[in-house]
C-alpha cells in the first residue's frame, strides 16, 4: 500500500485509539478539527493562497452530540475501509451506505457532506486521500496537450491527445494525482462557461494563439483546479483565466481558483493556482468596448460589499478593490457573450488578443 495511504489509516486508528482510551478513563472523549471559514484564514501574497489559521472547535461526546460524534466515527471507518480494500465512494455513495448504520444513519445528503467535510479538515488530507471523491465533473480540455495517464486493465501509459477530440474535448478525472503531461503551448486559458469554451474550440482558438483551453463551468471543481495547477507547475506554464465580467466570476470563480476558499482552507495549497491572473471581462471593459449589460441585482450588490470588507485576498489587492467599487457605482454587469455585440467572433479576432498583449488591463 502506498505510503501516503498507509499514513492515512494510522492517523484514523491513533484517533480511534485516542477516543477508546479516554473513555476507558471514564472522560469524555473530543474530536477537534479546524474552523473551515474566512474568518479563519489569511491571505499572504508570497505564499499565494489562503493559509488557514488556528481557530478550532471540538465535538464533545454528550448527550446531545452523540449522534453527529457516532457519525464521524463511522465515517472514519468507511474511510478506512475504502483505502484498505483500494476502492473509491462518492459523497452520493456515503450517505447511502450510512443507511446501514442503524442510529448513526444520515437524514440528508448535506448532513452526510458536513461531517465528510469535518473529517477531511481534521485530519488535514484532501478527500481523495481518504476514499472519497466528488460527484461532479472536473472540467473540459482542448489544444496543445498531451495527457499521460494509465490503462486500467493493464497499468501501461495511455497517450490521450487533447488535439484529437473533434468538436468535442477531454475531460478532467475526479483525480489527476497520477497524470502526466506533455506540451509546447504557450500558456493556459481557463474558461467560466462552457459556451465560450465550446466557441473557441470550434474555431482551433488554441492553435492561433498556441495554448490550453480548459472550462471551468462556473466555479472550478476541486479536481479542475488541482489539473490546472499541477499542469501549470510541471510545465511552468501561465494561467489566464476569462470571466463573466460580475461579482460571482470576480469573488467566486477567479478568487477560488487563483488563492483557494474558506471551507477548504486546510488544502488549499494544493488546489489553487497562485500563478493565475485575470484578462476576463472587467468594468473598464464594460465601458469601453460598449457591452449590453444588467442591472446588478440586490445579491450582486451585497456580493461587493461583502467582498470588499471581508475577502482576504480583495482586501489585499487595491486594483480589485478599485474594479467592484466601478461595478457599483456603475450598478451593471456583464457576460462574457456580450462580446458577441461586434461579431460573434470578435472575442477571438480582437478581444483576447489585446487582452493578452496589454498587462495594464489584467487584474491581478
Amino acid at each position: 500500500m502506498a505510503k501516503k495511504t498507509t499514513k492515512v489509516i494510522e492517523q484514523i486508528q491513533n484517533i480511534a485509539q485516542g477516543i477508546y482510551n479516554t473513555i476507558k478513563k471514564i472522560k469524555q472523549p473530543e474530536l477537534e478539527m479546524p474552523i473551515r471559514a474566512l474568518s479563519n484564514v489569511e491571505y499572504n501574497e508570497k505564499e499565494g493562497y489562503f493559509k488557514i489559521l488556528d481557530k478550532v472547535k471540538s465535538r464533545t461526546l454528550t448527550a446531545s452530540t452523540i449522534k453527529t460524534f457516532a457519525q464521524t466515527l463511522r465515517m472514519m471507518g468507511l474511510s478506512k475501509d475504502l483505502i484498505q480494500a483500494e476502492d473509491i465512494a462518492t459523497k452520493r455513495e456515503a450517505y447511502y451506505v450510512s443507511k446501514n448504520w442503524g442510529e448513526a444513519r444520515f437524514k440528508e445528503q448535506p448532513e452526510s457532506d458536513t461531517v465528510m467535510d469535518d473529517v477531511e479538515a481534521m485530519m488535514r488530507v484532501n478527500r481523495e486521500q481518504i476514499g472519497f471523491i466528488p460527484e461532479e465533473k472536473g472540467g473540459d480540455v482542448a489544444g496543445k496537450l498531451i495527457v499521460i495517464d494509465k490503462d486500467q486493465d493493464t497499468g501501461k501509459e495511455l497517450k490521450i491527445d487533447c488535439t484529437k477530440f473533434g468538436s468535442g474535448a477531454y475531460s478532467v478525472p475526479s483525480s489527476v494525482e497520477e497524470l502526466k503531461f506533455e506540451t509546447k503551448a504557450s500558456f493556459i486559458l481557463a474558461i467560466e462557461t462552457a459556451g465560450m469554451f465550446q466557441r473557441l474550440v470550434k474555431h482551433n482558438y488554441w492553435k492561433k494563439a498556441n495554448c490550453i483551453l480548459v472550462s471551468m463551468g462556473g466555479v472550478p471543481t476541486r479536481a479542475c483546479r488541482r489539473f490546472i495547477r499541477k499542469l501549470a507547475d510541471d510545465k511552468k506554464l501561465p494561467v489566464y483565466v476569462f470571466t463573466d465580467g460580475d461579482p460571482y466570476g470576480f469573488g467566486s470563480i477567479y478568487r477560488t481558483l487563483k488563492v483557494g476558499s474558506g471551507n477548504a482552507a486546510h488544502i488549499n495549497e494544493f488546489f489553487c493556482v497562485p500563478q493565475a491572473q485575470f484578462i476576463g471581462i472587467t468594468p473598464q471593459d464594460i465601458e469601453d468596448y460598449k457591452l449590453p449589460s444588467h442591472p446588478l441585482k440586490d445579491v450582486d450588490i451585497k456580493k461587493i460589499k461583502d467582498l470588499i470588507k471581508n475577502d482576504p485576498f480583495i482586501k489585499h489587492h487595491k486594483p480589485w478593490q478599485k474594479a467592484l467599487q466601478q461595478m457599483a457605482k456603475m450598478k451593471v454587469r456583464a457576460e462574457q457573450q456580450a462580446l458577441a455585440k461586434h461579431g460573434l467572433n470578435f472575442v477571438i479576432s480582437d478581444y483576447l488578443p489585446k487582452k493578452l498583449k496589454d498587462k495594464k488591463t489584467w487584474l491581478p
